[in-house]
């Protein structure tokens, strides 16, 4: 067997991301202090999260309305001062974060895209996801670029038939089992999880009990060797 094409996932697999949104949650929990414990909080946002995704997808767009709309359940509908005007500004910051690659990525996408078709897949917001990676530097290694609304065996085989030899024949590599490695399995490809340090409880499932297409690697370092070897 060959593989010709590998796809990789952006946040939390190329640069940091969820560090960004806790750390934006714990800003809002200090603006609701006098409103909710955090507990009460984090509940009802991760509740109105799970509401909201299927009209506003994923990203820091969405993760703001649905901060604003857990704050004006939490307070009646009746937010006091500037309190919706700070949930933006947070907002905002957020989008404004400086992108930084983690360690040992350029190394190996540069290694990668020298045998392999490079294929970034992420989901988010179109716009912030192009800025990004634009701002990573690590744009001219890709072959393609897919910004997709979510991540199912079914957009696996759309992606790797458009930009690759078929699903068969390409490896999936990211941080969370859920959208990253299951579905990609599904579609018949080759998976690469490597975790990251904190994990998006929506994107948490139990990984599969020895799959022969499936790997976890400790880091993304050992991706190169890893997808050679399958050769």
């Amino acid at each position: 067997m060959r593989i010709t094409t590998v796809g990789l996932d952006a946040d939390d697999t190329l640069w940091h991301n969820e560090t960004i949104f806790r750390l934006t949650q714990d800003r809002l929990r200090g603006l609701m202090a006098g409103h909710a414990p955090a507990t009460v909080l984090d509940a009802k946002l991760a509740e109105v999260e799970a509401r909201n995704l299927r009209l506003d997808g994923y990203g820091v767009k969405g993760f703001t309305l649905s901060m604003i709309e857990t704050a004006m359940e939490l307070t009646g509908n009746a937010p006091p001062g500037r309190l919706i005007a700070d949930i933006l500004a947070a907002g905002r910051e957020m989008l404004q974060e400086p992108v930084e690659p983690l360690p040992g990525v350029e190394h190996a996408l540069a290694e990668l895209s020298q045998h392999y078709r490079l294929v970034l897949i992420t989901k988010g917001d179109l716009l912030h996801q192009e800025q990004k990676l634009a701002a990573s530097g690590l744009g001219d290694l890709f072959a393609a670029v897919e910004i997709v609304s979510e991540k199912d065996a079914a957009t696996y085989v759309r992606v790797f038939d458009r930009h690759g030899t078929g699903a068969a024949e390409a490896v999936m590599c990211g941080n969370s089992m859920r959208s990253d490695i299951l579905p990609a399995l599904e579609a018949g490809c080759w998976g690469a999880y490597v975790p990251y340090s904190i994990t998006w409880a929506h994107e948490l499932a139990d990984p599969p009990a020895d799959h022969p297409r499936c790997t976890e690697l400790p880091s993304i370092s050992g991706l190169p060797a890893w997808v050679r070897g399958l050769g």
